[in-house]
Parts: structure tokens; sequence; C-alpha cells
């Protein structure tokens, strides 16, 4: 290649760059709506292009900045959707060097000294066009002062002046800005219309390449008509003659999917050595480690959603054996597999991104999924554990992947609740001038938790062993390590709390256990209790490290449960139903 051949070559990205709105793929609205505004001669002062990369923003504006402009090929025409790109205003636009479209990029130009000379030159009129217009690409990266001192010139700017501004962060750009903005959001580009578009691209440029290739540079385009582009113009220079799909696999150190696929098959099967020597396999054929992660749990979203809504399975990015497969899967596998392989993929990815050997950890990922993938889940293990004694753990394992597992089994949880809630919840809402509601001892317990003083409950809970109640009268002996003003501090708090003096005294000896001690002895013979009953034995037989954290009784944990649940709707149909 010449140097005289090498400055005409242009990417892809720049060489079909849309020039009118004709060529804007995928964002008909906001087309509909500029063609009508233009046509009523109801062209807003300001516009704002919100949407993300490589959907158009930067685009559009100049083509708005050129139909604002243009005049025709004659120079007698007026504002129009359809600029004629023949004009003088049309080639200078073109080409960047129009006088009167300055553009500005806020990421480099931030501060409030940049907008002034903008504001300073609003009031000169247009050297030659219709129209001096103001293009601000990232408006969102303007500092506060410089937005506020835009404000005032956004609002009533002259009528020769317009603006038009591109963001990719709609929501950094304040409410004052917006309000004063015509609003359009740059949709993704959909992956019919984003193939289409490639093909067409291709075709011009005399290039071959498959449509499962043009698939995968859609699929990684993400929506981004630029990335989109770019991508296939390094797919077109990789391949130096038809693009395959594996070229382009390879090119973006994608690994094969119908090869990821059965990786995601034998991880589900508990396949441990299979998957293991399929993910080096991929590995050598130079997939990345994080790019086969970051496939599984793709795979995993896709065949959740097919199964919720089996429709998803139509998408033209996906050839139509994986289709098949995907729609297989989703019919076989319950809900519970598929969101906790989810979790466990998010998990694997972030300990990738973090290991010094990626492709290690990775391995270490796909053998906590193997084993942890047949093992029950709760509600499972409770059904068989009830049926009886047999085999609780998978075969050849033993309850060494219960390090996953010892948080899930069944525990008996269970706290003591407090008895005398309602009254102490109506005892902080007004101080008391009456003592006749405090006839024992744990009401008294229950006023300071109602007035949640955290401190003095705990100096009475675990210190003070009660000699005698009546109300208005405490006699206590007090523990070796208590504070020397509990007794003070506890007077002076009820009679601040009730409005009547309180007699707190301390003696020798006598004092019964604390609330502390016999809270403790009760939970400790309700673990004993529970350690007894024949389900929670067969639990400890099957997980022996597993531990009992907390007890509750039946009626406390459906109170629990209760108060915690979501109001119930009517519904004929689980999708959570394993099938």
């Amino acid at each position: 290649m010449t140097e005289t051949q090498g400055t005409k070559y242009q990417v892809l990205a720049r060489k079909y760059r849309p020039e009118t709105f004709a060529d804007l793929v995928g964002q008909d609205a906001m087309v509909r709506t500029l063609k009508n505004a233009f046509a009523a001669d109801r062209i807003a002062q300001a516009f704002i292009m919100t949407g993300i990369r490589g959907t158009g923003k930067t685009t559009t504006a100049r083509i708005i900045a050129k139909g604002m402009n243009c005049v025709g090929p004659d120079g007698t025409g007026g504002p129009t959707t359809e600029p004629c790109g023949q004009c003088e205003h049309c080639v200078a636009i073109m080409e960047g060097r129009h006088v009167d479209v300055m553009e500005m990029d806020a990421a480099s130009r931030t501060g409030v000294g940049d907008i002034r000379e903008i504001i300073d030159s609003v009031h000169y009129r247009a050297a030659s066009a219709r129209y001096k217009i103001y293009i601000i690409d990232e408006v969102h990266m303007l500092s506060t002062n410089a937005f506020n001192a835009l404000l005032k010139t956004l609002e009533e700017p002259p009528a020769h002046v317009k603006f038009i501004f591109a963001t990719t962060e709609i929501r950094k750009v304040p409410v004052t800005v917006l309000s004063r903005c015509q609003r359009f959001d740059l949709r993704r580009i959909e992956p019919e219309v984003m193939i289409a578009l490639l093909q067409k691209i291709a075709g011009a440029e005399k290039a071959e390449i498959t449509d499962d290739a043009l698939a995968l540079i859609t699929r990684a385009a993400e929506g981004s008509a630029r990335d989109a582009t770019s991508l296939l113009d390094q797919a077109i220079s990789h391949g130096a003659g038809e693009t395959t799909a594996d070229q382009v696999r390879a090119m973006l150190g994608l690994a094969d999917r119908g090869r990821v696929l059965d990786l995601f098959d034998m991880i589900l099967k508990g396949d441990a050595a299979g998957a293991l020597n399929e993910l080096s396999a991929q590995y050598a054929d130079g997939a990345d480690p994080m790019a086969v992660l970051r496939d599984l749990a793709e795979i995993t979203h896709w065949v959740s959603v097919i199964k919720i809504t089996p429709d998803a399975a139509d998408d033209p990015t996906v050839p139509p054996e994986e289709r098949a497969r995907g729609i297989a899967m989703a019919g076989a596998l319950p809900m519970r597999v598929l969101t906790r392989m989810w979790q466990m993929l998010l998990k694997a990815l972030e300990e990738v991104a973090a290991a010094p050997n990626a492709m290690m950890a990775a391995e270490m990922a796909v053998i906590r999924m193997t084993h942890v993938a047949d093992l029950p889940d709760p509600e499972q293990l409770m059904r068989r554990l009830a049926e009886g004694p047999g085999p609780s753990a998978p075969a050849g394992r033993g309850p060494a992947p219960g390090g996953a597992v010892t948080h899930a089994a069944p525990r008996a949880q269970v706290t003591s609740a407090p008895t005398g809630n309602g009254t102490a919840t109506a005892l902080a809402r007004a101080p008391e001038t009456a003592l006749a509601r405090y006839a024992s001892f744990p009401a008294v317990v229950e006023l300071i938790r109602a007035n949640r003083d955290v401190k003095l409950l705990l100096e009475v809970e675990n210190h003070l062993r009660l000699v005698r109640y009546a109300p208005g009268r405490i006699e206590f002996e007090p523990t070796v390590d208590a504070p020397a003003d509990l007794a003070q501090t506890l007077g002076q708090k009820l009679q601040g709390w009730t409005g009547t003096r309180w007699g707190v005294s301390v003696v020798a000896g006598g004092g019964a256990a604390t609330i502390a001690e016999e809270r403790d002895a009760k939970d400790i013979a309700a673990r004993e209790k529970a350690r007894d009953n024949p389900l929670v034995q067969a639990v400890f037989a099957a997980f022996p490290e597993a531990k009992i954290t907390a007890i509750r009784t039946p009626e406390e944990a459906k109170a629990e449960a209760t108060a915690d649940a979501l109001p119930e709707v009517e519904d004929e149909w689980d999708p959570f139903e394993e099938n």
C-alpha cells in the first residue's frame, strides 16, 4: 500500500458514520419526533441526547446542526431533516470546520471559564450560517459552577443560538439543565437491526463474513453500533478472506459457546474431572479463564430467563442448535439450581479477578461448583431426614463438602420472647403517675427496654440479684462486678420515666439468680432438649460439624415468619417449581 493509499483509508466506524436521519439505525422514535418538529417549525432551543456509547449521540447532534443550517444545492432551502450534504454549510459541518458550529468536549473542558467563553460569544450573530450551534459532548462532566453559569443563557438564548448536548450519564446532569432541554433517549441497537447493518457494511466493503461471525460481533457489541462496526473492521482484517465464527471467537478471546454449554452440563452433573479437563482444553486453545466464567454466567442467566419467558429463546444472535440446548436445559433444571449457580459464578468472577493465577482460581471455582451442584437444598434435606435414615451426603464425598453445607443444614433456632411487650410499648408513650401496672419486677425490666436504655438494661440483667420487690420498692444483691452506682442510676431513671419516687436499696445477700443466669440456664436446657429430637440427631449424624445457633419455638417461628412475609397473592403457577 502506498502512502497515498494509506492516507485515504478510513476506519469503518467513520467511513459509514450516518450523514442523514435516514442513515440512523434503531432510533425511529427520535427521528420521527425530530422530523415532525422541523416540519412544524417547532425546533427546540436546546437538545440533550443520552444513551450508551456508540448509539449515535454526537452523530445525531451533527445531523441536527446540518439540518438547521442547510440551504440546499441551490442555496434557497430552509431547515430540513434531510440535509443535502452538498451546500457549503453541510460540507463544512461534515468536515468539522464550520465556524458557526462549535464542538466542545466537556471531559477535557469542565470549568466555568470554558462555559464563560460560550456565554460571551452567544450575543454575536452567526458569521455565515442560519444558526450558531454549540455541541457539548459528555456534558455531565461539567462542574457545578459551569452548569450554574450556563443556566440563564440556556433558558433564554438568542434566537440565532441552539445548544445540543450529549451524555452517557444523564443522572449526573442537573434537573435544572434537563428541564430546559428537549430530551432524546437513544436506544441500544436491536440484534436484528445490528446484524442487517453489519451485513450492509460488509457487502459495501466486498468482505466475506459468515452470519455466525456477525452474530458473535453483535453479541459482543451489546447494542453499540460503533463498537460493532469497529469489531467488524478488525474481523475483516483478521480473516484475510472469508471471516468465520471461529476466527472472530479467537479475535475476541471467547470460548466456543458449544463447548461452554458442555462445561455447563458437566458442572451441573457433578462431573468434576470432566469439567476440569474441558476447562484445561479450552485454556490450551486460547480461551481466557475469566471469559469462560463470564460465558457460564451468561448461559446461567439465559437459561433462567428462558425458563420464565420461553420467548427469550428467539434470539437471532444464538444459533439454532444452541437455542435447542438452552430450551432443553430450561425445562430440566430447577430454578433453585440456576440461582445457586449464578451466585457461585458471581463469587468466582471476583476471586479470579483478584487471584495471582487466573487459571488456578477458575479451576478451584469449577471444583466448588461441581461439588455443590447435586447437594440437596434445605427443603429437600429436611424431607430426606424426615423419611428416615439413609445416605445424606453424595456418595464418595462424606461431610467434607459441607463446608458449604453447614450453614444450609437445618438448625434448631430458639430464642425466648419477653413478656409484656404491649404493656412496655404503652409505658413508653407517656410518663406514669401510678405504680399499679408495675406489679412484678419483669414489668420494670420491660419499662427499661421500652425506653431503649441499653446500658441500664444490660446492667440490670447481668448484675442485679433480686431480693425483694414491691411497686416503688426494689431491694437487690449486686454481683461482685456490678457498677457501684447501679442502685442510684436505677432509682433516678425509674423516677424520671414514671413520675413517682422509687426506693432502690442494696443488701448483702439473699439474692436470686440474675436474669442473664436464668436465661442461660433455660437456653442450655432447651439445647439439650433439642438434641434429643430424632430429626436433630439425624442432622448431626449427616453433618457432624453442624451447630445449634439459636432455639425458637414453633409458635415464635410462625409469628416471625408471618411478620416478615410479603402479602400473599393468588398465583396458580409457581415459576420456581421443579419440573
